[in-house]
């Protein structure tokens, strides 16, 4: 179906019966002049009559074939590659399109992008080794709904010929393409190298992650500070814009200026909400468990096509907007200065009468249903047995309940990377 008409059936209907978010490598059309590349990232790309401008490169994995399925519909110069931000299934693919200007004589493209994307490019190289272990527990191996299926011998967490920006600016650029106004506008958000960009004369909005057609990902556990409130911000420029067009990095297209104000305002209004109600218990000197556990985003808010928390989730939002105003330290005392978790592990259960009366209870409270607990039993019991495969034979068992239960790619890729370490203690036992 093509993505416009699915995106209208979802949203006028609020009824989501196949994937919203699709990684198909196959381009649609959506206006005159512009297509996109369903992929991961998406690839959006007009043709501005002075070369094919890009907004997002895709992936390394899927970079080739976005560049495939572009060619199928045009054999103009890449003018333009435009980084939404410098995530890697946004900017990874950006060597597949210069190979293709290699191959075909044409010039290099601009490369344009926020002050801070080449920054993010080098935090990347330091921190290579890191990015590629937290991205193989954040998705565990997981095919999701998005396609995405992060293998496990990858060596370069960012290919090493991608593409710097070359153009870059702080808060606004305007630019003048072929004969067409471009505005880049900067504002932190999943990111705080992000841009969306608007043309003015045709209405068009390319928002980037700014709208993945899930919960925002605002809050993810591994990965470096969010901005929920300037998130928020953001989406209300863009609507003060009046877009007839939005195009996402990740998720469907969405057409008519009523049904974008919408999303947006949807999206808007929840970030701000939750970030009001943090800020409030702060102030009232609340520590971090105690807000975690009471602020909730409503159902029928996480119910919409575009909001439901299947990547991030509402309550590692709440986890970001204290660090961001907080910082790291959650207000429980014993926690400042802890002691490592082996030791505590081993002291409770010389309380409690050996780790496997931890690791019974734990699967105790599996049945009961109380997986949170659980968790905490089974941990502890695991650090304080580290090698006993028996332990951790029980300590598997209740990861892969808890992983069962969870609807959050963040949270079922984590929960799958303990049941693995588990595993792997048991298998060396055999």
């Amino acid at each position: 179906m093509h993505p416009i008409e699915l995106s209208n059936r979802v949203l006028d209907s609020g009824v989501v019966d196949e994937p919203v978010n699709r990684v198909t490598n196959e381009l649609s059309e959506l206006a005159d002049g512009l297509a996109v590349v369903e992929s991961f990232s998406h690839c959006a790309v007009w043709n501005s009559g002075d070369g094919l401008v890009c907004f997002d490169t895709s992936g390394a994995g899927s970079g080739r074939a976005v560049v495939s399925a572009i060619r199928g519909w045009s054999t103009e110069p890449f003018s333009h590659l435009v980084y939404t931000h410098g995530h890697v299934d946004h900017i990874g693919g950006s060597f597949a399109f210069a190979e293709d200007a290699d191959t075909r004589g044409h010039a290099p493209a601009n490369v344009v992008g926020h002050e801070n994307v080449n920054v993010r490019i080098d935090r990347y190289t330091a921190t290579n080794d890191w990015n590629i272990r937290i991205n193989q527990r954040q998705f565990g191996g997981i095919r999701s709904e998005m396609g995405l299926n992060i293998g496990e011998n990858l060596q370069k967490f960012l290919p090493s010929r991608t593409l710097r920006a070359n153009q870059t600016f702080r808060d606004v650029l305007p630019m003048t393409i072929g004969d067409t106004k471009v505005e880049m506008h900067h504002a932190r958000g999943e990111t705080d190298d992000h841009l969306w960009a608007w043309l003015p004369d045709k209405k068009w909005l390319f928002a980037g992650d700014f709208v993945i057609w899930n919960y925002p990902n605002a809050g993810n556990p591994q990965k470096v500070q969010r901005y929920a409130l300037e998130w928020a911000q953001a989406l209300r420029r863009m609507i003060n814009q009046g877009p007839e067009l939005l195009v996402p990095a990740h998720g469907l297209p969405i057409e008519g200026k009523a049904r974008i104000a919408a999303v947006l305002d949807t999206i808007a209004s929840s970030l701000e909400t939750v970030v009001a109600q943090v800020l409030e218990m702060m102030n009232a000197g609340e520590t971090l468990d105690a807000i975690i556990h009471t602020v909730k985003v409503p159902q029928e808010v996480l119910a919409k096509p575009f909001m439901r928390p299947l990547y991030d989730e509402p309550e590692f939002v709440v986890r970001n907007i204290w660090r961001l105003y907080g910082g790291w330290w959650d207000g429980a005392a014993s926690r400042l200065k802890p002691s490592p978790d082996a030791v505590l592990g081993s002291e409770l259960a010389s309380l409690a009468g050996g780790a496997d009366v931890l690791m019974r209870r734990a699967l105790e409270l599996v049945d009961a249903g109380d997986l949170r607990l659980a968790c905490h039993l089974a941990d502890f019991a695991g650090w304080a047995a580290p090698d006993d495969p028996s332990i951790h034979e029980g300590r598997a068992r209740v990861y892969v309940a808890r992983r069962k239960s969870e609807l959050s790619l963040m949270s079922k890729g984590i929960f799958k990377a303990a049941e693995r370490e588990s595993e792997e203690i048991v298998g060396k036992s055999n």
